[in-house]
C-alpha cells in the first residue's frame, strides 16, 4: 500500500523527529510513503479565526496536491478533522469540490491507520517506560478515535501505561484559544500536569504535537518530571527505528 504523508504545521517546524518516526514506522509495517514537498498549512488557523477565504486559499492547495493520493496520513488528528469536516463549510471552487469528493474517506489521522486500516492492534516492540496517555480532543471528539492508540501502547513489552486521570479534558491549547485566553489556558495545563506529577509517569504520550507543546512548555517551566512524547516517536523507539 501507498501513503502520502501530510505533515502538520507543528510537526514540520518544531518535531520534524516526529515525521521521520512516522515514515519509519509506516515503512515497518510494509508501507510505501511519499511525501509532496509543495505541502503547506491545512487552513486551520485561519478557519478558526475567521478567515474564510484565506483558509479555503489553503484548502485547494491541499486538494489539488493529495486528491489523487491512495491515502492521506498525519500525525494530527486537528488537521485530519479540519480535512474532513471543516472542508466542506469552505466556499471552494468546482474543480476543488470534485477532489474534495474523491478524497473522501482517505485521509486517516497516523494511529487510526495502523489500527482501523491497518488492521494492528499491536506492533510489538520492547521499551521500558511509566507513560500516561493524553487524547487530543480533536482525536476523540472529532475523529472518534479513543482505544487505538491505547492498543498500541498496551502492545510494547515492558511499557507501563497508566490512566490519567480525566484524560478526557483538555490540556488547553487549542490553537488560538491559548493565545486569546492565555490564563485559563494555563490553568488547564496546570491541572493536566498536576495528575502527570502525582502519578510519577517518565512521559506523557499524545497523537498531536499541539498538546505535547502546551503540557510540555508547562512541565518544563515547572521543573516537573514528565516528559512529553509524540506516540510515532515512542513506537519508533519500541520498534528500534528512532
Amino acid at each position: 500500500m501507498r501513503v502520502s504523508l501530510f505533515l502538520p504545521c507543528l510537526v514540520d517546524q518544531f518535531s520534524p523527529t516526529t515525521a521521520r518516526s512516522v515514515v519509519r514506522v509506516l515503512r515497518h509495517v510494509g508501507v510505501e510513503v511519499d511525501w509532496p514537498r509543495e505541502q503547506t498549512c491545512c487552513g486551520q488557523p485561519a478557519f478558526n479565526a475567521g478567515y474564510r477565504r484565506a483558509a479555503a486559499r489553503l484548502a485547494e492547495r491541499f486538494l489539488a496536491l493529495f486528491a489523487a493520493a491512495d491515502a492521506v496520513v498525519a500525525p494530527s488528528g486537528s488537521c485530519v478533522a479540519m480535512v474532513r469536516h471543516h472542508f466542506r463549510e469552505l466556499d471552494l471552487s468546482a474543480a476543488a469540490r470534485a477532489q474534495l469528493r474523491r478524497l473522501d474517506g482517505r485521509v486517516y489521522e497516523f494511529t487510526e491507520f495502523l489500527t482501523e486500516v491497518l488492521g494492528k492492534s499491536t506492533l510489538g516492540g520492547r521499551w521500558r517506560a511509566r507513560v500516561a496517555y493524553h487524547p487530543a480532543c480533536h482525536l476523540l471528539r472529532g475523529l472518534g478515535v479513543d482505544e487505538g492508540p491505547r492498543r498500541l501502547l498496551r502492545g510494547i513489552a515492558e511499557l507501563e501505561l497508566v490512566e490519567l486521570p480525566e484524560a478526557d479534558t483538555c490540556c488547553g491549547f487549542g490553537g488560538a484559544f491559548a493565545v486569546k485566553f492565555p490564563e485559563l489556558s494555563a490553568a488547564m495545563a496546570e491541572r493536566k500536569c498536576r495528575a502527570l506529577e502525582r502519578l510519577g509517569v517518565e512521559h506523557v504520550v499524545s497523537a498531536d504535537s499541539s498538546c505535547l507543546m502546551q503540557l510540555g512548555g508547562y512541565l518544563s517551566r515547572h521543573g516537573m518530571a514528565a516528559t512529553p512524547l509524540h506516540i510515532a516517536d515512542l513506537l519508533a523507539r519500541s520498534l528500534g527505528l528512532a
